[in-house]
């Protein structure tokens, strides 16, 4: 493990390795917070994650992790239909939640009726009154200045232009602060609408999981580069904070101009 500033991250030789130790590291803090709270609240973001997060349907996680107690959410959404190739929920749906014991009443996913119509505001204000909703019932704390959630663990990637969620370099989303959700209907990466948490939300998180294999681009490395030698604050990612831990894990190629 290696540390530059707050950031600790770890680099593996490939893929699979960094699959595995993202599951360790998943069920080390579900059994944590499982026996400290009775629950645990996990934000699932896109791309890859889900594939890497295929470990945790194999022994010994898929028989001994308390599903049952886990609240999951999303750190960004595609705003279109569930069906939809490009929704974050299908997605995360068809290759892992549908595969584990969690309850349906705990899957929190943006508002399926809104979505399909394409309204991106509207659906950026349900989502925040569904986490202010759970505030209020204890399912999710504050943080400890009392102004945004603090979900257990962010499940997170950034994409070779140094975004995360849908926070985009250039983009006036990185900046905002009195909302908890917010939205964005330009997107430089198809679909253009989204919501997404602002990034207080993000670094209110107990625990920050960033996860970044290179899809054999030349900007991920570069970005990585500049986050991690130059902290450059251009990037949306390299912002990430969180109130415990920050991890970065890197896979070789990621990671290759370190």
């Amino acid at each position: 493990m290696t540390e530059a500033r707050h950031r600790k991250w770890h680099v593996f030789q490939t893929k699979d390795e960094l699959s595995v130790a993202m599951a360790k590291y998943t069920a080390h803090l579900s059994a944590k917070f499982c026996k400290e709270k009775g629950l645990f609240t996990v934000v699932l973001s896109g791309g890859g994650l889900i594939d890497w997060l295929c470990k945790l349907l194999e022994p010994p996680y898929k028989d001994s992790i308390e599903w049952s107690k886990w609240h999951v959410f999303w750190v960004d959404e595609r705003v279109c239909a569930y069906e939809d190739p490009d929704s974050n929920y299908k997605l995360a749906m068809d290759g892992f939640l549908s595969k584990v014991g969690i309850p349906n009443e705990h899957i929190y996913a943006i508002d399926k009726h809104y979505a399909a119509d394409g309204n991106a505001e509207h659906c950026a204000a349900l989502y925040e009154e569904c986490l202010r909703n759970l505030v209020k019932q204890d399912i999710i704390p504050l943080c400890p200045n009392g102004k945004y959630p603090q979900f257990d663990l962010q499940l997170l990637g950034m994409g070779p232009d140094g975004h995360m969620a849908s926070l985009f370099p250039g983009h006036p989303q990185i900046n905002v602060k009195d909302k908890w959700v917010t939205y964005i209907t330009d997107s430089p990466k198809l679909p253009p609408r989204r919501i997404t948490f602002t990034l207080p939300v993000i670094n209110s998180a107990s625990y920050n999981l960033m996860a970044v294999c290179d899809d054999h681009t030349e900007q991920c490395p570069r970005s990585i580069a500049d986050i991690f030698k130059h902290n450059n604050l251009a990037l949306p990612a390299a912002h990430l904070t969180a109130h415990v831990e920050t991890m970065w894990y890197l896979d070789k190629a990621a990671a290759s101009l370190l």
